[in-house]
């Protein structure tokens, strides 16, 4: 085998992968929802245990008055200071960032 060929094979099989790696992206520009709500419980678990978490798998549009976003919509409750709290939220698709959340 010449230096040529395989120099070619390797650059061939770089360019494949990152053509792939690109397109991939482009059909599912999320981030998984079950990595979202995994971390955001991380954050609550830090002030209380959870009891229960809940998100919805299909992404909705947000609005907070100047962009539209695409959401994940979940919830948590949890026990603090002998009180069930239920909070909902609505978590960034592409980032997992928290751009709403209320107490119910």
């Amino acid at each position: 085998m010449k230096m040529k060929d395989f120099a070619l094979g390797v650059v061939t099989g770089l360019a494949a992968a990152v053509i792939i790696k690109e397109m991939s992206e482009r059909v599912s520009p999320y981030l998984s929802p079950n990595n979202i709500l995994t971390t955001i419980k991380d954050e609550f678990k830090k002030q209380a245990p959870i009891d229960g978490s809940w998100i919805y798998m299909k992404t909705e549009q947000f609005n907070n008055g100047f962009t539209e976003t695409p959401v994940y919509r979940g919830g948590i409750s949890r026990m603090m200071d002998g009180e069930m709290e239920n909070f909902e939220f609505a978590a960034d698709a592409r980032s997992g960032a928290v751009v709403e959340l209320k107490k119910v």
